[in-house]
């Protein structure tokens, strides 16, 4: 599970923020000022930060200067009430690698999030035998097993499951999956992924057992071991 630290001044907007990410599947860390973030973000191991530009005293840009100056390539997600085109580019400038204006969706803030990781993922998935509990995709032979029991998979869902195991106990939205399954860089406003869930769900899960891949309502899907 990712883990997040959150720099952000307003008790409230941190709260919900955190909130936002934990939904989403994230572990955060929480800290309202920029100093003790910054400490944070040089002595600490993260996967991703969440960054207030307008802090007081060391603001936002300031704060990643700092980081990449002293040698952390963490990747950031800027964000702002600022949303002038200069302001992003002067964010982006600085070391951001990401710029969200404020106010923003809570699945859009996931979304970032989740491509900025995806971005910095440090190690190639070049693993050939893929397992979730006692769930087994062999990318090799293209093969499903689930504690020994062989699962015919259509193309279309051997590929769904291939990338929710590879980013099991991760919250994955609609918009995620259609990028990156199907490479649709839009919702096209069908039933699409529910149709190929509910195929799965009956190929993978064992009779009478719960299921592997949990709904989150309105958010997306979740593949965990039972």
């Amino acid at each position: 599970m990712a883990r997040v630290l959150v720099i952000e001044d307003d008790v409230e907007t941190a709260r919900e923020i955190v909130a936002c990410l934990v939904a989403g599947g994230f572990r955060t860390k929480q800290c309202l000022d920029g100093e003790q973030g910054l400490k944070l973000a040089l002595t600490d191991r993260f996967d991703a930060i969440t960054l207030d530009r307008m802090l007081p005293g060391s603001d936002g840009l300031q704060i990643i200067k700092a980081m990449r100056a002293g040698g952390v390539a963490t990747p950031v997600l800027l964000l702002s009430a600022l949303g002038d085109v200069d302001d992003r580019v002067e964010g982006l400038r600085v070391g951001g690698d990401d710029y969200l204006v404020k106010p923003f969706a809570p699945s859009e803030l996931v979304m970032r999030v989740q491509v900025l990781l995806r971005r910095h993922d440090p190690a190639p998935k070049t693993d050939l035998l893929l397992r979730v509990g006692d769930l087994e995709l062999d990318l090799v032979t293209r093969e499903a097993r689930r504690n020994g029991r062989s699962i015919e998979l259509l193309p279309m869902e051997f590929r769904l499951l291939e990338f929710m195991m590879r980013h099991s106990g991760q919250l994955l939205s609609r918009r995620i999956i259609f990028e990156r399954v199907w490479e649709y860089y839009f919702d096209p406003g069908t039933n699409l992924i529910d149709v190929h869930i509910g195929k799965l769900r009956k190929k993978i899960d064992e009779p009478g057992a719960p299921s592997l891949i949990k709904t989150e309502r309105g958010v997306g899907y979740v593949l965990n071991a039972v």
